[in-house]
């Protein structure tokens, strides 16, 4: 497998630096073989890249992209946590919330701005269960809020 942070260069793409929290908690936690990660905003530059809710004010489009750039901040924790990307055994699981009008039924096609993001940097290993899930709001105003956990090696 090449090295996950040349994969993020291939598809025009860099780790940030870790998101700042917003509240009273931390970016990542280790316990044994598994990482957690706090839920993830779409923040690029401390600026959250959307607001409002999919199906509204967000598309679906744009909320993908808010889905990748959660999860590019998730393995930005996770590699605070573990010093190196290539330590990642396999992404266990991805958590996405998607802040939407009670009418729009796309969140998994949102989700996946996530999950294609981590099948392309991590192969194999990074085949995970998921969660996509609707819900009224999000901190910020946010559109998508995304969490990983993941098995170190």
């Amino acid at each position: 497998m090449s090295h996950p942070e040349e994969k993020l260069t291939e598809l025009g793409l860099k780790l940030p630096d870790v998101a700042k929290p917003v509240a009273a908690y931390v970016p990542a936690v280790r316990t044994g073989n598994l990482v957690y990660t706090s839920g993830q905003l779409p923040l690029r530059d401390g600026t959250l890249i959307a607001t409002g809710k999919v199906g509204g004010e967000v598309s679906a489009e744009v909320a993908s992209d808010c889905a990748q750039q959660c999860a590019l901040n998730a393995l930005a924790a996770v590699k605070a946590q573990i010093g190196d990307l290539t330590n990642v055994a396999r992404v266990v699981k991805v958590v996405a919330f998607i802040a939407s009008t009670p009418d729009f039924t796309g969140q998994p096609q949102v989700a996946n701005g996530a999950s294609e993001l981590i099948g392309q940097v991590f192969g194999e290993a990074g085949q995970h269960a998921r969660s996509a899930v609707g819900v009224p709001v999000l901190p910020l105003d946010a559109p998508v809020e995304v969490e990983l956990i993941v098995e170190v090696a």
